[in-house]
């Protein structure tokens, strides 16, 4: 199983709690955060966020690891990994409060996650991750990190009445460099 705890330079990924809910509440609110993301309930609401974290806290470890992206002692956005090990695969999916974008802190979270995943479990080969081809600063993410862009799926998911374009991005275990 991945650390529930990692810490990096400047963050510390750690176990999501109820004392987070205020901070989620806080950075989920902003509709710039939330352009896109999936399906987010808006306006976002303090039960939104409560029903989030406890989603997070009932998640099997095992499958689907997920962490809070903790900066000074409070809860700034979060990460996880959708682990299908059958297929030795993973998928990444990731948001950070939006007075940190450009900054560095999510290709800092993100690759050590990777670095994590591919260091503790052997038998994954790939992971992969998507953005809304909209997101350019979520695709420059995933290339810091190494991932190849691997194609566009065209209008992949309907988000709010609106066809939405997904560019899917990978790294193979054979392209990391640990």
């Amino acid at each position: 199983m991945l650390p529930e705890r990692i810490e990096t330079e400047r963050l510390v990924l750690r176990p999501w709690g109820l004392s987070d809910v205020g901070d989620v509440l806080t950075y989920a609110r902003d509709p710039g955060w939330a352009q896109f993301l999936k399906a987010l309930p808006i306006p976002y609401g303090r039960k939104h966020a409560e029903e989030f974290i406890a989603r997070q806290i009932l998640l099997d470890r095992s499958t689907h690891p997920a962490w809070a992206i903790g900066l000074d002692d409070g809860a700034v956005g979060g990460i996880n990994l959708r682990l299908n090990l059958q297929h030795r695969r993973g998928e990444i999916g990731y948001s950070i409060a939006r007075p940190l974008w450009n900054r560095g802190f999510m290709t800092e979270a993100t690759g050590a996650v990777v670095h994590a995943a591919f260091s503790t479990l052997p038998e994954l080969n790939r992971i992969c991750a998507m953005a809304d081809v909209r997101n350019t600063a979520s695709q420059r993410v995933m290339e810091k990190i190494g991932m190849t862009r691997e194609g566009v799926l065209r209008q992949n998911r309907i988000e709010r009445e609106e066809p939405i374009d997904e560019a899917w991005y990978g790294i193979l275990r054979s392209e990391w460099r640990g």
